[in-house]
């Protein structure tokens, strides 16, 4: 047999053993896919963000570890989009929850745990005068935008181009390529991160027009020394709102959110996903003199701010005070940040071992690791990063990312560099023979391309 039948032979054989093994992913996969559009509920999870080998829908989940609807057991990472930072089904975060329940979820009038949280909250986070609750990051990242807005009098939003999401609202969204439905507004303009004179010419360009700037305050590359300094000072001489996106650093970086790491307080912040270990939570904070604009105190306190239904839910407010005392009380982010470390070296001792070190690269801070697929061109590859997420996959390991939780300890790291060590394997074979004789399926591709 010669080496294109031996492989093409060892793909079907690939692909037939495990079609068995993801059966009833596939056919509840397809049923949902014609009641929910997309497949799911955030682009992030859907069907063509993986391979065609990979688990469709999970059943349940503890520590790091989750299983599918067929009963197969996966190390997982990326932990419900960097939301899940203690680990699934938390004991003591249920444990909590569950003391909360009998009690009510939701009255006419605030609940007495509104106060408790909110003190909680701002304890942690300095430069914080007042905070809102609420469900999702894009709600409250809009939110933080309206104040900025009514506050300068200004429409114009400047964000960081290098950075994928910030809302899912019409002033974000009508950046990227999935803008249907959306006029043509042009309120939002893109500067680069750590390029200070490329916000500058945005000011220039827009004189007394940009009301916010708004990034995270880090992301995959750490900020220069004194460029968020620098965009402050710039922000607060050309007089527009200073947003942080916290949903990603915040309770991840440090207790006080990246602001904290870095010593600089914007002047108006988000925070979510590990706020809540999973339950639906996150938070707008910031200076009195801009929150207070959604408050009704005064006649001109206009702003519609924050109204929902379910913001302050008690359940999810009980979640997070007690993810604030563990955080306070145990080494969370030390964990994170040494269990990052652990892996990243050995991911990348594996990727030297087999040769791909230039085309399989570990990126960002230890504690919010992501990892970069190249071709053999050296470019960016959906279709390599395709096969690896498949072949890690077929080794009992789920990694869109490689973000850890507290839940993962020494064993499921080394099994992951183990699981990671036979995938590059994998992936140096392909570099030489050509993706398509290895991936099965078509290749994942992004949730949208920025314009």
């Amino acid at each position: 047999m010669n080496t294109v039948a031996r492989e093409t032979a060892i793909k079907t054989t690939h692909a037939m053993r495990d079609a068995g093994k993801f059966r009833r992913s596939r056919q509840l996969s397809a049923r949902l896919q014609q009641l929910v559009p997309g497949g799911s509920h955030t682009y992030a999870k859907g069907d063509d963000q993986f391979p065609q080998l990979a688990p469709g829908l999970i059943a349940r989940g503890r520590g790091c570890h989750v299983w599918d609807v067929d009963g197969n057991e996966f190390i997982e990472y990326g932990m419900g989009l960097r939301a899940v930072t203690l680990g699934h089904a938390y004991p003591p975060v249920l444990e909590a929850v569950a003391r909360s329940l009998p009690l009510g979820t939701n009255f006419t009038r605030p609940s007495a745990m509104e106060l408790d949280c909110a003190e909680a909250f701002l304890e942690m986070i300095d430069g914080a005068d007042m905070v809102k609750f609420t469900k999702d990051g894009s709600t409250a990242v809009t939110a933080a935008v309206k104040l900025a807005r009514r506050h300068t009098g200004r429409e114009l939003v400047a964000i960081a181009a290098d950075h994928p999401f910030f809302s899912y609202d019409d002033w974000f969204i009508a950046t990227t390529t999935m803008d249907g439905g959306i006029p043509p507004r042009g309120e939002t303009v893109c500067f680069q991160y750590n390029d200070l004179d490329s916000l500058r010419a945005l000011f220039g360009s827009h004189p007394g027009s940009i009301a916010a700037v708004v990034l995270e305050a880090a992301r995959t590359e750490e900020p220069r020394p004194g460029f968020l300094q620098g965009l402050q000072a710039l922000c607060r001489e050309e007089g527009a709102v200073l947003i942080f996106d916290e949903m990603i650093t915040g309770f991840r970086w440090h207790l006080g959110g990246a602001q904290g790491c870095y010593g600089v307080v914007p002047d108006l912040a988000t925070f979510g996903k590990a706020l809540g270990n999973g339950f639906s939570i996150s938070a707008l904070c910031g200076k009195r003199e801009l929150m207070r604009l959604g408050s009704r105190q005064r006649a001109q306190d206009d702003v519609f701010l924050l109204s929902t239904t379910h913001g302050a839910e008690t359940t999810s407010l009980a979640a997070a005070m007690r993810i604030m005392e563990i955080y306070r009380n145990q080494p969370v982010i030390a964990h994170l940040h040494s269990q990052g470390e652990r892996l990243a070296k050995g991911v990348r001792a594996a990727a030297s071992r087999h040769g791909v070190d230039r085309h399989f690269e570990i990126a960002g801070r230890a504690c919010n690791l992501l990892y970069v697929t190249r071709g053999p061109d050296g470019h960016p590859s959906q279709h390599y990063r395709c096969l690896f997420l498949q072949e890690i996959i077929a080794r009992g390991i789920i990694a869109p990312s490689f973000v850890v939780s507290y839940s993962h300890s020494n064993d499921d790291i080394d099994r992951t560099i183990g699981a990671v060590d036979e995938a590059l394997e994998v992936y140096a074979r392909a570099l030489q023979d050509g993706v398509d004789r290895y991936l099965v399926g078509p290749a994942s591709r992004p949730v949208f391309g920025r314009r």
